[in-house]
């Protein structure tokens, strides 16, 4: 029987099994870096054990270090969570031979489902559907497109979609490299690239008596660098011998492997309908809440209760009910190559009601640093419908408050009300196709929108210097004053950077009225309630130094407060190449050097932040006159790390922007 749990993991997936923990009357032991020794899991614990240092590869990935914190902590069993060691097969011989229970299947199973390449030999054994491989080495024009992709690991790290044979070479070395980088093994393979495919997922749960349970399907097309966005339960649109052949499939792929545990078996379906097998994750997937809303299970319960050595409940799984929606909000900018984001989360909440579900590592007033994957929360909605399911998260994504760094919240919802999306019409290619328009400003609307909220943090503000800041809202008639002078105060939205300039005039009462035609109902520091044609809006205003956040019914905005007069701003050296965030650099281009000539759009440092690969482009043609970056050197957002120069160049801003991002680690 498990007393102690030690979660070796972080952020959401460690508070949602701590969740699970003291609901069976399990005690809980979280590991963390310096980095996480605030963080919400770390709070939660019963028990928390401090893994020196700040980067992944001193802390999470030292599996050492975390099976002495396990002993240290009197824990008696390990969850790895996902990411991470949760499929490392060392890792998970090391917990047993240290005597403790691991929370996870069998250590042949990871193994041979370690290598992509090893595991489709097994599975071609046991009749799953697989895509025929591919020798890059005699490829011709007729094989593509092609997928590389690397033989250890996942979450899109060592992935290249190749189109032209001439680029094949080029791009196998690279996906090679980034491979050995992430994994520790470079063995990348090829297989044809399935346009317009969708990633379709069977959760299967296995116990120690034979017992393999099929839980449904999960659609995970909606993806952005190989790494899922929105995921549902059911997958739609598939028809009963689809679904039947996929189920198979995956107890197939189970048993092959004599797994027990969670895990889940990962398809490519084609626009034909003929699926394809993909992988299988020896591991609880970020997506697992889906699978519970809609089957009335715990997964991580059952884990447990594998992992103790009992039986699943029953011999088949429970009827499922309804459909279920995940949606994963992110701290970056969809807008800006998906760049991730980082500083203080001041607040964190999602509207509570039936159906709604909040996993999350984060609460209002902690920080999101540098090290770690960008993923804030995960808001899930579950309903009898997938229309009534996809309505209910997109509301309540759209309630929520979140303040501090952009998130891709508005894209999420944008995307939940796309009409592809509302139809099933579901494949990989989604953000390709869409995000330029998810993405758009401008749209019909918005403009007045957001100048409303404007005008509302200007009444606030407005209102908080009239009559303090800790007032509550004045209430009147829709009554407006007359004063001898307007007012003005100027707001920049972000992440646009539109600016706006809201006049007001204040009357002898201290009560402001806009010059833009709303009717001021009421006016407070918090809060601010404005009439425009007959329509009756309400502005809850948050400020923080000089930003400030609005939230609506329909949205929310957030604004820097501008001076009245702007002062010139600090000019950087043209050509300059700025960091676009804060991280490391790991490496330099071939013989990068002050006097190096350089091509426009050239790559020429590698940026690792936020397990993630950014490169800094080459804003223009010319002569590299200064280089400040070198690998390992960690810099923070702004700085200087080259110049390019003795050729026209853009302009610091675009300079500042020219960071590409590369594929997520999982």
């Amino acid at each position: 029987m498990i007393t102690a749990l030690l979660v070796a993991n972080r952020g959401e997936i460690a508070c949602r099994i701590f969740r699970t923990c003291r609901e069976l009357g399990i005690a809980t032991v979280a590991v963390y870096s310096d980095a996480d020794a605030d963080a919400l899991h770390v709070r939660e614990a019963d028990t928390a054990v401090r893994l020196p240092g700040a980067a992944p590869a001193d802390t999470y990935l030292r599996g050492d270090r975390v099976v002495a914190a396990a002993l240290a902590a009197g824990a008696d069993a390990v969850h790895p969570g996902y990411g991470f060691l949760s499929e490392n097969a060392g890792f998970a011989r090391a917990v047993q031979d240290a005597g403790l229970v691991w929370v996870g299947p069998p250590v042949k199973a990871i193994e041979l489902m370690a290598s992509k390449t090893r595991a489709k030999e097994l599975m071609a054994a046991a009749d799953v559907p697989l895509l025929a491989p591919v020798d890059p080495g005699s490829a011709t024009a007729a094989d593509l497109p092609l997928l590389l992709k690397a033989a250890a690991g996942g979450g899109g790290r060592g992935m290249r979609i190749v189109r032209e044979l001439a680029a094949l070479t080029v791009e196998l070395t690279a996906a090679s490299a980034e491979a050995a980088s992430a994994f520790g093994d470079g063995e990348v393979f090829a297989e044809p690239y399935v346009e317009r495919g969708r990633h379709v997922e069977v959760q299967i749960m296995a116990d120690g008596q034979g017992t393999v349970w099929a839980l449904g399907t999960r659609d995970c097309s909606l993806q952005r660098r190989h790494q899922k966005v929105i995921e549902e339960a059911p997958a739609p649109g598939l028809d009963d011998a689809l679904r039947q052949r996929l189920h198979d499939a995956a107890v197939a792929a189970a048993q092959a492997v004599g797994y027990r545990g969670a895990g889940t078996v990962e398809f490519l379906v084609s626009a034909e309908g003929r699926p394809y097998f993909l992988e299988m994750n020896t591991r609880l997937q970020v997506e697992h809440p889906v699978t519970e809303a809609v089957f009335g299970l715990d997964l991580v319960a059952l884990q447990l209760r594998v992992a103790e050595g009992g039986p699943l409940p029953a011999s088949t799984p429970p009827p499922p009910g309804g459909h279920a929606v995940e949606a994963r909000l992110y701290a970056e900018d969809p807008a800006r190559d998906w760049q991730p984001q980082t500083g203080a989360l001041l607040t964190l909440q999602v509207p509570d009601g039936p159906g709604v579900r909040l996993d999350t590592g984060y609460t209002g007033g902690d920080t999101v640093g540098v090290h770690y994957d960008p993923m804030l929360a995960k808001v899930i909605a579950h309903a009898p419908t997938r229309t009534e399911a996809v309505r209910l998260l997109a509301r309540a994504l759209e309630r929520a408050r979140i303040h501090g760094p952009v998130t891709n919240r508005e894209l999420l919802v944008r995307s939940l009300r796309h009409p592809d999306f509302v139809a099933g019409r579901l494949d990989t290619g989604f953000y390709d196709r869409h995000l330029a328009a998810l993405t758009a400003t401008g749209t019909p609307g918005e403009d007045s929108a957001r100048r409303r909220a404007a005008t509302a943090a200007a009444l606030a503000a407005a209102s908080g210097a009239a009559a303090g800041s800790g007032s509550g809202p004045v209430r009147f008639g829709a009554w407006r004053n007359l004063a001898s002078q307007p007012q003005t105060r100027r707001y920049r939205g972000e992440p646009d950077g539109t600016e706006h300039e809201i006049a007001y005039r204040t009357g002898r009462d201290g009560i402001p009225a806009p010059e833009t035609g709303e009717r001021v109902l009421a006016a407070g520091p918090g809060a601010v309630t404005l009439e425009t044609g007959g329509v009756t809006r309400h502005f809850a205003v948050t400020t923080h130094g000089d930003r400030v956040h609005v939230d609506t019914a329909a949205g929310s905005y957030t604004f820097t407060a501008l001076p009245r007069f702007t002062d010139p701003a600090e000019r950087t050296e043209p050509g300059s190449l700025l960091a676009p965030m804060p991280g490391t650099v790991v490496r330099l281009a071939d013989g990068l050097a002050p006097g190096a000539a350089v091509e426009a759009g050239q790559p020429l440092i590698w940026l690792e932040a936020m397990k993630m690969e950014h490169r800094i482009l080459a804003p223009a043609s010319g002569t590299l006159t200064a280089l400040h970056a070198a690998p390992g050197l960690q810099v923070e957002v702004g700085a200087l790390l080259a110049v390019v120069q003795d050729a026209p160049v853009q302009d610091p801003a675009s300079a500042h922007a020219s960071a590409h991002q590369e594929e997520t680690t999982p």
